[in-house]
Order: C-alpha cells, then sequence, then structure tokens
C-alpha cells in the first residue's frame, strides 16, 4: 500500500515524526467540524476516525484506486469517490458544511480550480479547512510537489474566492525541532553531492524514484540515531498565530 514516502505509515516507525506532523490537524479538525464534512485527498485514512465521529456525514475523494476500494469496506456508512481532481466533478454548489484536506494543494497543478472548485461546493458559510508545507522549512526539493507557497501566497489565492482566510501555523516543540535539525544536517550530507544542482534542474518525475529511495534511507538512518523519531506524539505539535515561522500553514477559509 505505502509504495512512496510521500504516503506516510502510521504503520513504519521511521515515518512517525512525519505521521504525528500529520495526524495533528486532523485532531484540531475534528474539534472544528460537523454536519457534511468533504476530505478531498483522504488517502489511507489517517484522520478518518476522528472525522466520522465529527461528521454527521463524511464524504472522502481520492485518486488512489485501492485505497478507496480499502475505505469503502472498512467504513461502509461513509461515501468515498475515485476521481483526479480538480474539478470536483459530481458533487453539487452548496453540498457541505465543512471541507479539510491537508497536505494536499501542493500536488495540484491547477491551484486556482482547486481552491474555485472547494468555494463552490461549499455550503454559504461554510468554512475550508487546508494545511500545506512552509516552504521555508522544506530541506529539498520535493519531486512529488507541483508547488510549495509562503504563507501570503496561498492566502492570496484563497482570497480570490473566500472574504475570509485566517491563517495559522504549526509548529513543533523543542524535541520535534531537535528531529528536524538533526534531519536538517543529515539531507544536507546527502544534497552536498549535488554539485550540478540537479535536484533543481531535473524534472520531477526523473527524481521521485531517488527522492524515495534517499528519503527511506535517510529515516532509517534518524530513526537509529537516538530514539527521538521514535518518541515524537502528535502533542508535541501545537498551532499558533505565527504561520510564516511554522513547519506547515494551517489555513480556515470561509465562504
Amino acid at each position: 500500500m505505502y509504495k512512496t514516502t510521500e504516503i506516510t505509515s502510521a504503520e513504519i516507525a521511521s515515518d512517525n515524526p512525519v505521521h504525528q506532523r500529520l495526524l495533528f490537524p486532523y485532531v484540531e479538525a475534528a474539534k472544528m467540524v460537523s454536519g457534511n464534512v468533504l476530505e478531498i485527498g483522504c488517502g489511507w485514512g489517517r484522520g478518518l476516525q476522528l472525522l466520522t465521529q465529527a461528521a454527521d456525514h463524511y464524504t472522502g475523494i481520492d485518486k488512489n484506486t485501492d485505497l478507496i476500494a480499502s475505505l469503502r469496506q472498512e467504513y461502509p456508512q461513509s461515501t468515498f469517490i475515485q476521481a483526479n481532481i480538480p474539478p470536483l466533478q459530481g458533487l453539487a454548489d452548496n453540498s457541505f458544511d465543512y471541507i479539510v484536506t491537508f497536505q494536499v494543494i501542493e500536488h495540484i497543478e491547477n491551484d486556482d480550480l482547486f481552491i474555485k472548485e472547494a468555494h463552490r461546493v461549499l455550503k454559504p458559510g461554510g468554512k475550508l479547512l487546508l494545511t500545506t508545507v512552509n516552504r521555508i522549512f522544506s530541506l529539498t526539493r520535493n519531486p512529488w510537489h507541483v508547488r510549495e507557497y509562503v504563507a501570503d501566497e496561498l492566502k492570496q489565492l484563497m482570497q480570490r474566492y473566500f472574504p475570509t482566510v485566517e491563517t495559522k501555523g504549526i509548529h513543533g516543540n523543542e524535541r520535534v525541532m531537535t528531529y528536524y535539525e538533526q534531519n536538517k544536517k543529515s539531507v544536507e550530507r546527502i544534497t552536498r553531492y549535488d554539485v550540478f544542482n540537479l535536484q533543481y534542474r531535473l524534472p520531477r518525475w526523473m527524481l521521485q524514484v531517488p527522492y524515495d529511495i534517499m528519503n527511506r534511507v535517510n529515516r532509517n538512518r534518524l530513526l537509529q540515531q537516538d530514539g527521538i523519531a521514535a518518541e515524537i506524539q502528535y502533542t508535541d505539535y501545537l498551532m499558533s498565530n505565527d504561520p510564516a515561522g511554522s513547519l506547515d500553514f494551517f489555513y480556515i477559509a470561509t465562504k
């Protein structure tokens, strides 16, 4: 099921820091959502248990056929749609109270249409909860990402369609940032051999397999280093009103 390090596992020990970082916004979202909830890019269902308990009805969309088939069996009371997005074909205007889409927009070619479609299917007063990485804290080029943002860039895009956009930041405590610095040094030891700066010059598709291999090697090495990777929990992350200095952005846009 986990063919790439971009699909971070809850079961692979070396993925734990990233898994906990990605789980944290679901914990926060579950405190906010209610009614009819749509998740765009549900993946293998990291936050499904939390969201389905908070929602009256949950609908998940993902392009991965196998994952969608598995989730349909595991959560028969919910709706799952296999689709490449955008657009959100088959979903009516003004249908959802909340949309959750975490770490997805950086993979989308047409990010403007992505936001426009989210606005379309939300009910008036509905909210879009969206996270994505802060480009400033990226350690290397991620070839699975079409683009990455700084805080104001994506906020300005969202404001084309949403009258109210609140930007928060997801931060890590001392334990998380110690791991981040260890990871940064480890990545720098690898990328110093890229003397021709190929990670930025080659097309993304050529870099995806080597990126996955080196990313897995790096995560395994960090796991063995001093135990911090295994100790990190979602409670080591927190939300603040300082998006510029955060690891990830957490946007709340209201229609």
